[in-house]
């Protein structure tokens, strides 16, 4: 800057941790810019806002609005993924204030009119000259032309002149920001839509096939990815694919001794056939592994990989970098433990050893691997016992490549360090709905994540059971209870998953723990997919909802309404336009009716009291006429249980 500042900008909003961290955007969002801005004097002021991608030299540009008390709005939009910066440029606008004053001036009759005419017919050639420096004459003309008028009309003409929308177009365009004050440049973590709209399901491909007696391969997956397809979903999660450590191998049910034939945790990374790069025997090669990517992509899909910073004693590294592990007095290497629970087939990395900067780069590489074989989405592992600082230079340097990679953080943890994981570009986060069980803590829960400051960086992803959590009330629970669940996640994010079975209402707990007995994590499982009483149809027509109605693609719209019954939630989405609506009642009973009045936001649904309105239960396929914000819902869990209603006016 060639001068003192001249405007005052600052408070902005959304704004996270002073402009530490980024605020995420999909392509073609809009993200809404808040500010203080004001200057000595009685200038009129000009502003706009400007983004552009960090080194570009184009800048795209907007005009900023003023709101209220020196409070100001601009919008942008970003065309593509990667990392892009915004600024406020402002300025007093010489030929605005000018006008502004001519016409007092002309009201008052002031013999110094004339005079004062032709310092605007200056200002309207100085533009001129800017627009010429430009490269565009044609308007430089136009500007000019503008300016004989000024000093060659009456004065009542020279009102109308400058009465003209055009006349001030091309003054904006070429205003003279001369003396203009520009804002520190704030950060936008950009994504493609995935990022903000998903269904992921979660099998582990050795057991595709649903056989305990025969450990799947790559290629016998396509079925697996048939029916997920079939249910909508976009994304398949694939836990740890590595070869599994033999050394303390647990066995069924987390057992320390492993019998013969028993297939250990996948998470225990590491054996004879290598470590992060490689891919366990049984499961296939490479090659294999590349051609079922192809084939998920096909069929609408991408694969997940769950990246898992866990090394067994067999891993590669542990006598290639021993100095990367936690040592301990009589040499050896100190195993993992999360009390109660130890993992004595998993040795943990030491993030902070002397040789972190190697490790760090190696483990980065890593990633980088399966992003060159075609995976474009990662499941992070634990990311909160791990230093912040790491992830934050992991998926920056993986999106600096190549931008469309997304993380999922699975941290489920103190809420503080969930967040600042989101901060730091997390694309989206697992989250404590598995464990919010009644209306009121799904709401405030709910709320927190979609209208607090939190939407700004942090996407929840709900789901309501994974390999690792049977929930207390999907323990023994009847089908009702997961098809509420479900409902439930699908819906009040715009992202959801669950782990493979849950289809089946999988509910045996491992006792006195929130644990599948039997878990699959340790064993081959037998599954019938196609058992009576699945819900597959089920999960298929709340993906189908989902993907054809944009409002539930959207995060931070969802609204809740009030429901004078205790486990009746009704919750609504929109797109901001109202063109799409979707108004949800559902109890969280499952074993009683439950009936009561709703009572409508109706400007959060873009409604008009005055009129009837037609509410279409894309589940039933029923519609219904309601009238004003009041009206009545009747659930029962043996018939109609809930609603997911189209509204329409």
């Amino acid at each position: 800057m060639s001068h003192a500042p001249t405007v005052v900008i600052e408070n902005f909003y959304p704004c996270i941790e002073g402009g530490r961290h980024p605020v995420k955007r999909v392509i073609d969002e809009p993200l809404d810019v808040w500010c203080d801005i004001f200057k000595d004097g009685h200038d009129v002021m000009s502003t706009v806002l400007r983004w552009r991608q960090p080194g570009a030299r184009r800048w795209f540009e907007a005009p900023m609005k003023p709101i209220d008390n020196d409070r100001w709005q601009g919008r942008c939009s970003f065309s593509k993924a990667g990392r892009w910066e915004y600024v406020v440029e402002a300025w007093g606008d010489t030929f605005r204030s000018w006008k502004k004053t001519f016409a007092v001036r002309v009201q008052a009759k002031d013999p110094d009119v004339p005079i004062e005419a032709q310092e605007g017919a200056r200002l309207l050639r100085d533009a001129g000259k800017r627009a010429r420096k430009a490269g565009v004459p044609e308007i430089a003309t136009q500007l000019e032309d503008f300016a004989d008028l000024l000093t060659s009309v009456k004065v009542q003409d020279i009102m109308d002149v400058l009465q003209s929308d055009e006349l001030q177009s091309l003054m904006d365009q070429y205003s003279d920001r001369s003396l203009s004050t520009v804002s520190e440049p704030l950060q936008v973590i950009v994504e493609r839509e995935r990022a903000r709209f998903s269904a992921w399901y979660e099998f582990f491909p050795r057991n595709a096939e649903g056989l305990s007696d025969k450990h799947s391969t790559f290629r016998d997956c396509l079925g697996r990815l048939d029916h997920a397809a079939s249910m909508g979903f976009d994304v398949i999660y694939f836990p740890p694919i590595h070869p599994i450590g033999i050394t303390a191998r647990k066995g069924k049910n987390n057992s320390l001794t492993a019998q013969p034939g028993d297939v250990g945790s996948p998470w225990a990374i590491g054996g004879p056939a290598g470590g992060h790069r490689a891919i366990e025997p049984a499961l296939g090669t490479e090659k294999d592994f590349v051609w079922l990517v192809k084939e998920a992509k096909k069929r609408g899909l991408e694969i997940a990989l769950d990246f898992a910073i866990n090394c067994s004693p067999d891993h590669p590294y542990v006598k290639e970098h021993p100095e990367w592990f936690y040592q301990r007095p009589d040499g050896s290497i100190r195993y993992a433990e999360n009390p109660p629970k130890k993992y004595q087939d998993i040795y943990p990395i030491n993030f902070h050893c002397d040789d972190w900067r190697n490790l760090w780069n190696e483990l980065i590489d890593v990633v980088q691997h399966w992003v060159d074989l075609g995976v474009k989405i990662f499941r992070v592992d634990n990311p909160h016992t791990k230093p912040v600082a790491f992830w934050e230079e992991l998926i920056t340097t993986i999106q600096r490549k190549d931008p469309d990679v997304l993380f999922l953080a699975e941290a489920f943890t103190k809420p503080k360090m969930m967040q600042v994981l989101g901060k730091v570009g997390f694309t989206q986060s697992y989250t404590y709905f598995t464990w919010r069980e009644d209306k009121h803590s799904l709401t405030e829960y709910a709320k927190e994540l979609t209208q607090s400051d939190m939407r700004w960086y942090y996407r929840g992803n709900f789901w309501p059971n994974t390999p690792d959590i049977l929930p207390g009330h999907l323990q023994n629970a009847g089908p009702q209870m997961f098809r509420i669940r479900a409902a439930l996640a699908a819906t009040l994010s715009s992202s959801w998953g669950m782990y493979s079975g849950y289809e089946l209402c999988e509910n045996d707990p491992y006792p006195g723990k929130e644990e599948y007995d039997n878990s699959e994590k340790y064993q081959l499982k037998q599954r019938d997919y196609n058992q009576p009483g699945n819900l597959t149809a089920f999960i298929r027509v709340l993906n189908t909802i989902r993907r054809e109605n944009p409002a539930l693609h959207l995060y931070d719209n969802l609204r809740f309404h009030g429901s004078d019954h205790g486990q009746i939630l009704c919750y609504s989405k929109a797109t901001p336009d109202f063109s799409n609506r979707i108004l949800c009642t559902i109890s969280h009973d499952p074993h009683h009716p439950a009936a009561g009045m709703v009572h409508l936001d109706l400007a959060a649904l873009g409604l008009d009291g005055s009129r009837p309105y037609k509410v279409t239960d894309l589940i039933h396929n029923q519609s219904y006429e309601w009238r004003g914000a009041d009206n009545y819902v009747g659930l029962n869990p043996h018939g109609v249980s809930m609603h997911i209603f189209k509204v329409e006016q």
